[in-house]
C-alpha cells in the first residue's frame, strides 16, 4: 500500500469548525455503515441513483479497501464519527481520467465539505497522473452541481437519460485558486470571530479565595464588563468571584468560549468536558507544554489531536489570552488586568511574556486596539488566523505584528499582500535568516530583507518601539500621497535636523519649509501654523516639531490642542515634543474622541516612521500586477526533470548540466560548457568552436576574473595551450578548467533563489562582482513573481544605475532581465523540491542576455505548505 499520510489533514468548514480528512482504511468498515444508516432516503437516492438501504459486504469490502493510486477515498471525521465520504476511481488502467464522487451526512449538509473533499481529491489524483475528473449528477441534486459548477474549473456538461454528466480538467486555474482561497479566507475568519465574539465564557482554574491565575483571568474578565454570560468552572465551589460556580459545563447551554488556567496534567479533562458542552474555542493559558521540552510537545500534540478531533480551536497553550473592545462585547481574557484602550488597530503577538508590556506601552502611547491575540505557543491559531479575520473586520483600519516564528511563511507572504492592498500591517521583523540570505543582506538596515516585507506590502521595523511609531501614524490618520513633509517648529535646530535626517527615510522637506516660529510662539499661533501646513497642497505630510523655551514648560496644552482640532487633517501628522510629559503618559479619552496623536520623543523617530508609511502608501497606490503567461515553458517537462534529480540528490556537483536542463524546460537557454583537464582541454576547445574561454571550474576561483582564473577570446589551439598553462601554474597542475565559447559582452548580474523562513523561496537580483557582494547589493522579492514585482526588482539594487547608461555606457535590455526573473519565479513556485538556485554571471546587454553559468540543488519532494488544498 502506498504512503498516504500526507493525505491526511485538519480543515476547517465554512462556518469555522475544524474537521479531520484523511485516506479511508479497511478498518473504517462499521463505521462506514453507520455513516450510511444515518442518511436521509434522499440522500442515499442523489448518491447511488436507487434506494439502496444498505451496503452490501461486497460493496463494503470495495468501500474501504483501495490501493491509493486508481482508487482513492477520503473520510471526513467529527467527534469521533465519519461525517462524510469522497472518492476518485481511475477509467481504466493507465487512464488520466477517473469518475469522482463524494457525500455528506444531512445534518453536516451546506458547511463546505463537499468542496474541502474535491480540493483534496483533486490534489491526490493529480499526483497519480490523473489529469481529469468525470461526475454523474441527478439534476434535481441541485448542491452537488453547485460544489462542482463553483469550483472554478472549465467544466463542460451534457444530460443524457436523466443524468448529468459533467467533465473537466482537475490542473489549477486562476479561477479555482481564486475561489479556494476565498473559501479558506472566510472559513478561518469565521473561526477566530466565534473566539473573539462569544456568546458565553466559561473560566477554569478560578480558585475561590481569589488567588492565583484563573482568577485573575476572571476578575479581568468581570472588570471589562464582559456582555455575555460569564461561568466560572469548580469541582466544588458554589460561588467564584462572586459568580454562581459550576463542576460541569454539562447542561450550560451557549458557551462560546473557555478560558483555561489549569495544570497542563488537568487540560485534557477540560477539553473533554467542553467538547461535550459544544464549546467553540479554547484559550489555553497553562504552561508546561511545547515550551517545557519533548515531553511538553507530546502532550501539546496530543491536546491539539483532541481539540481539532471536536471542531474546536486552541489559542495558545502558554498564551496571555484575546481582547475585544467593541462595546457590544468588552472580553479582556489576558492577564493584563485592565481591557486596552478602545480603537481600530488589530494587535498580534506570538510571545506571552511580552504581550503584557506590548499591552502597557499601547496604552502608554495611547494607541487604541479593537482586538489583541497572544498565540504562545501557537499550536493552533497563528498570526496568518488572524489576519484572515482583520481582512474582512469592520472594527479594524490597521494591523500590528509581533512575530517570532512563521509557521506557513508562504502563506503569511500571500495573505499579508492581499490585505495590506486594504489595511495597513507592521511587523516587527522575523529575527532569524538563511544563511544565504545573510550573506547578502548587510549593515543595521539589512536592506534585502526590508525589502522582502515592502514587496508583501508590510511594513518592516526592528523594533517594538518602532512598531508602535508606526502604529499611532497608520491608526485612523490619512497616508501621505507623496514623500514631500513640511516642518513647523518652534525651534531652529528641530527644524535643521529634521531636513538632515529626511533623505535617508526617503522623504523631501517641501518647498518653504521648515517653518521656524521662533520659541515665543504662542500655543495657538503655533497650532494654527501646523493646520496651515496639513492644508498645503504642496505638502504630503507634516512634522511639528515643538519644544517649551523653558524646561519646565507645560506643552500638554499644545498636545491636546493639536489632537482635537487635527482629527480631521487630509494629511498625516507627526508630533516631536522632546521631554513632553504627554508622551510619557497619554491622556485618558472616550471610545468616540479623536485618535491619539502620533508623538514622538526626537526628531528621528518620527522621521523614521513617517518614511516607512510614506514607502507602504506609495507601494498600494501601485498597480497590483498580474502573473503574466510565459512562452516557451514546459512545466510538465519540468517537473519529471526536478523529479529525477531531487532524486539522485543532484546539486551543484561538478561535472554536469542538472540546472541548464531544468532551465531549458522554462525557456532560459545557457551557454553550453564543456568540463576537461590536461591535453583534452585543446581538444574540447575545437569541439566546441573558437573563440572560447577557459574558467578554473572549481570554487571559489570560478568566475574570479580578477584573480587570474579566466582567460577569454582565446582563437587558436596554441593561445588554448598556453592559457591552460599559466592557469596550472596559479591554480595547481592539473587544474579542472570549463570550456565556452564566447559571447557578447554585457553587464555582469547575479539571480539567485532562496528559502527564506518568513517568506519561504525567494528571488534575489543583483549586480555581479565582489563589491556588489561585500556590500550585499541584492534585491529580493518572494514567489510568484508578477510583472510589476519582475521590473522593480532588476531596478532595485543600489548600483541598477549600471544598467540604464551610467556614464555613457548603453544601457542594457531591462524587458530582457525582467523576463528571465519571470521565468524562474515560475520555476521556483511550481518546483518545490528545487532547494537553491543561483545563475552567476548573467551577461545583460542592450539587445538580449546571456546565462553563463547555472548552479542548483534538489531535495526530496516537499509539498509545500501554501501550495495544493486548503489545511490547518
Amino acid at each position: 500500500m502506498n504512503d498516504v499520510s500526507d493525505r491526511a489533514a485538519d480543515v476547517l468548514l465554512s462556518d469555522g469548525t475544524t474537521v479531520h480528512l484523511r485516506p479511508i482504511r479497511p478498518d473504517d468498515a462499521d463505521r462506514i455503515v453507520a455513516l450510511h444508516s444515518r442518511f436521509s432516503e434522499r440522500t442515499r437516492y442523489l448518491r447511488y441513483f436507487s434506494a439502496y438501504p444498505r451496503i452490501p459486504q461486497r460493496d463494503l469490502d470495495r468501500f474501504v479497501n483501495v490501493d491509493h493510486h486508481d482508487r482513492e477515498a477520503f473520510v471526513v471525521e467529527h467527534a469521533g464519527e465519519l461525517i462524510a465520504v469522497g472518492r476518485y476511481d481511475r477509467l481504466g488502467a493507465g487512464s488520466h481520467q477517473a469518475e469522482v464522487a463524494f457525500v455528506v451526512e444531512d445534518a453536516h449538509q451546506g458547511r463546505g465539505i463537499g468542496s474541502v473533499l474535491i480540493e483534496h481529491l483533486i490534489a491526490a489524483a493529480g499526483d497519480e497522473g490523473i489529469t481529469e475528473f468525470e461526475a454523474d449528477v441527478l439534476p434535481v441534486n441541485r448542491a452537488m452541481l453547485h460544489v462542482f459548477m463553483a469550483a472554478g474549473f472549465h467544466i463542460e456538461r451534457e444530460f443524457a437519460d436523466g443524468v448529468v454528466h459533467l467533465w473537466f480538467p482537475i490542473a489549477a486555474t486562476p479561477d479555482s485558486m481564486r475561489v479556494q482561497r476565498s473559501r479558506e479566507q472566510r472559513a478561518e475568519a469565521r473561526s477566530i470571530a466565534r473566539l473573539l465574539n462569544p456568546a458565553g465564557v466559561a473560566v477554569y482554574g478560578a480558585r475561590a479565595g481569589g488567588s492565583g491565575i484563573g482568577a485573575a483571568l476572571l476578575s479581568h474578565l468581570k472588570g471589562a464588563g464582559f456582555a455575555g454570560n460569564l461561568v466560572p468552572v469548580h469541582p466544588s465551589a458554589e460561588v467564584v468571584g462572586g459568580l454562581p460556580a459550576v463542576r460541569s459545563l454539562s447542561g450550560t447551554a451557549g458557551i462560546d468560549l473557555a478560558v483555561v488556567a489549569v495544570p497542563a496534567d488537568a487540560v485534557p479533562a477540560v477539553v473533554a468536558d467542553c467538547a461535550a458542552a459544544g464549546v467553540h474555542g479554547l484559550v489555553v493559558v497553562s504552561a508546561g507544554f511545547a515550551e517545557s521540552g519533548p515531553a511538553g510537545a507530546e502532550a501539546q500534540a496530543a491536546l491539539l489531536r483532541v481539540v481539532r478531533d471536536h471542531g474546536m480551536r486552541l489559542v495558545g497553550p502558554n498564551c496571555l489570552g484575546v481582547a475585544n473592545t467593541d462595546r457590544g462585547v468588552r472580553i479582556n481574557a489576558t492577564l493584563a488586568p485592565l481591557l486596552p484602550r478602545a480603537g481600530r488597530v488589530g494587535f498580534f503577538s506570538q510571545s506571552a511574556a511580552l504581550g503584557t508590556a506590548l499591552l502597557a506601552e499601547a496604552d502608554r502611547r495611547g494607541l487604541g486596539l479593537s482586538t489583541f491575540i497572544s498565540a504562545g505557543n501557537r499550536a493552533d491559531v497563528s498570526g496568518n488566523d488572524a489576519l484572515q479575520y482583520w481582512r474582512e473586520d469592520p472594527h479594524t483600519d490597521a494591523v500590528l505584528l509581533y512575530l517570532e516564528t512563521f509557521g506557513n511563511p508562504r502563506k503569511f507572504a500571500r495573505i499579508a499582500r492581499e490585505l495590506a492592498r486594504r489595511k495597513p500591517v507592521a511587523a516587527v521583523a522575523s529575527p532569524v535568516r538563511p544563511p544565504a540570505l545573510d550573506a547578502v543582506t548587510v549593515g543595521p538596515d539589512a536592506r534585502g530583507v526590508a525589502a522582502l516585507f515592502a514587496s508583501s506590502g508590510v511594513i518592516r521595523v526592528d523594533t517594538v518601539a518602532e512598531l508602535f511609531d508606526v502604529g499611532l501614524l497608520i491608526a485612523g490618520h490619512p497616508l501621505p500621497t507623496g514623500n514631500r513633509i513640511a516642518v513647523v517648529t518652534n525651534a531652529a535646530a528641530l527644524g535643521v535636523l529634521t531636513v538632515a535626517k529626511a533623505p535617508a527615510a526617503g522623504l523631501r522637506v517641501a518647498e518653504g519649509y521648515p517653518r521656524d516660529l521662533g520659541p515665543t510662539v504662542s500655543d495657538v499661533d503655533f497650532v494654527q501654523a501646523v493646520h496651515a501646513a496639513l492644508d498645503d497642497e504642496r505638502v504630503d505630510a507634516v512634522v511639528a516639531a515643538y519644544a517649551p523655551a523653558l524646561a519646565e514648560g507645560d506643552t500638554l496644552g499644545v498636545a491636546e490642542l493639536l489632537r482635537v482640532s487635527t482629527a480631521a487633517a487630509p494629511r498625516p501628522l507627526a508630533v516631536v515634543m522632546p521631554a513632553d510629559p504627554s508622551f510619557a503618559v497619554a491622556p485618558a479619552y472616550g471610545d468616540d474622541d479623536p485618535p491619539a496623536l502620533a508623538m514622538y520623543p526626537a526628531i528621528e523617530e518620527a522621521v523614521r516612521a513617517l518614511g516607512r508609511v510614506a514607502r507602504y502608501a506609495a507601494w498600494r497606490r501601485e498597480p497590483v500586477g498580474a502573473v503574466p503567461a510565459l512562452p516557451g515553458v514546459d512545466t510538465t517537462r519540468g517537473t519529471e526533470i526536478a523529479a529525477r534529480l531531487a532524486l539522485a540528490g543532484a546539486g551543484d556537483q561538478g561535472q554536469g548540466d542538472q540546472a541548464d536542463e531544468l532551465l531549458a524546460a522554462y525557456g532560459i537557454p545557457v551557454v553550453p560548457s564543456r568540463w576537461a583537464v590536461g591535453a583534452r582541454v585543446a581538444d574540447v576547445a575545437a569541439e566546441v568552436g573558437y573563440p572560447v574561454a577557459l574558467k578554473v571550474a572549481t570554487k571559489p576561483w570560478r568566475h574570479r576574473i580578477d584573480l587570474g582564473a579566466v582567460r577569454l577570446n582565446l582563437t587558436s589551439p596554441a593561445a588554448v595551450a598556453e592559457a591552460y598553462l599559466e592557469l596550472e601554474r596559479l591554480f595547481g597542475l592539473g587544474v579542472e578548467v570549463v570550456v565556452q565559447p564566447m559571447v557578447a559582452p554585457g553587464v555582469a548580474c547575479v539571480v539567485e533563489v532562496v528559502d527564506d523562513p518568513s517568506f519561504g523561496p525567494v528571488v534575489g537580483f543583483g549586480l555581479g562582482g565582489e563589491a556588489a557582494d561585500l556590500l550585499g547589493d541584492r534585491a529580493w522579492r518572494p514567489v510568484p513573481l508578477t510583472d510589476r514585482d519582475a521590473a522593480a526588482l532588476v531596478r532595485a539594487p543600489r548600483a541598477a544605475r549600471l544598467l540604464t547608461g551610467y556614464r555613457g555606457a548603453a544601457p542594457v535590455d531591462l524587458d530582457a532581465l525582467a523576463d528571465l526573473l519571470l521565468r524562474i519565479g515560475r520555476l521556483v513556485d511550481e518546483q518545490p523540491s528545487l532547494s537553491s538556485l543561483s545563475l552567476n554571471p548573467v551577461l545583460a546587454r542592450p539587445a538580449g542576455l546571456a546565462v553563463l553559468h547555472a548552479s542548483a540543488g534538489f531535495a526530496p519532494h516537499q509539498p509545500r505548505p501554501d501550495s495544493g488544498p486548503r489545511r490547518l
